[in-house]
């Protein structure tokens, strides 16, 4: 008899190119032996090079697909990606911390699109709500203007005295592909050890997801940073187009 996968919610966008949003999340969890549950915040009209706008789902529409999800199962883990505000991010954690369930959030603070659209949050009540979030994985832009601080470092080390941060090192001006992990007062880098032969379309999407995994099969903290470094490698160098291809 199979071993019954564990089950990862993520709140996120639809891309209907499926490189990122909802689509990506799904086959990265479902990629690396977890059960993927969804719950859509925009139906957004793009493709992999091209973003038009957002269309965000009425929040009542959104919470109602969590409600109805939350009566049949439980997450351990849940991830969060495309969110119109920090406020929304706040209900949501509320309704998902409930008398049966306290999940670990991971959160993709998504503030731009990769194929050009900025999205606007008012961080002003940023720090509160990062208490209710195990783990954040920004990149370099994304750190900058959470923490308002253009030294990436000190920006996650500010952060960091809130939740855990995994800072994305994508756009690391100094080494490119070199990751940080702020994480139980500690800082931990990940140095690049696979050449990056092209760039992806949702690699954040895709990274953090397979970092909600690893942590949901129960891999500990920098174990599960590693398998989920790897994972972004095979994936980025899956195919020369923005579309990539999962596969553990």
């Amino acid at each position: 008899m199979s071993k019954e996968r564990k089950k990862i919610l993520t709140i996120a966008g639809f891309d209907p190119s499926g490189g990122a949003g909802i689509i990506a999340d799904i086959k990265t969890i479902e990629a690396n032996k977890c059960a993927g549950f969804a719950v859509i915040t925009a139906n957004t009209i793009q493709n992999e090079s091209e973003f038009i706008v957002p269309n965000w789902i009425a929040e009542d529409e959104i919470f109602t697909q969590l409600e109805v999800l939350l009566k049949e199962h439980q997450f351990e883990f849940v991830k969060i990606g495309l969110i119109p505000s920090l406020e929304f991010l706040a209900k949501i954690i509320q309704q998902l911390k409930t008398k049966n369930q306290q999940p670990k959030i991971i959160w993709d603070p998504i503030l731009s699109a990769s194929a050009g659209f900025n999205f606007e949050h008012d961080l002003s009540k940023l720090k509160e709500v990062l208490k209710d979030i195990y783990v954040i994985t920004p990149n370099w832009n994304e750190i900058k203007q959470l923490s308002g601080n253009e030294n990436a470092h000190e920006g996650a080390t500010h952060l960091a005295q809130f939740t855990n941060v995994y800072l994305k090192g994508g756009h690391n001006p100094n080494a490119k592909g070199k990751d940080y992990l702020y994480f139980d007062q500690n800082t931990f880098p990940f140095n690049p050890k696979v050449k990056v032969l092209y760039e992806k379309h949702g690699s954040g999407c895709v990274f953090s997801s397979a970092l909600t995994a690893n942590l949901t099969i129960g891999f500990p903290m920098i174990k599960a940073c590693l398998r989920s470094k790897n994972y972004m490698y095979k994936f980025l160098n899956s195919s020369p187009t923005l579309l990539g291809t999962h596969r553990l």
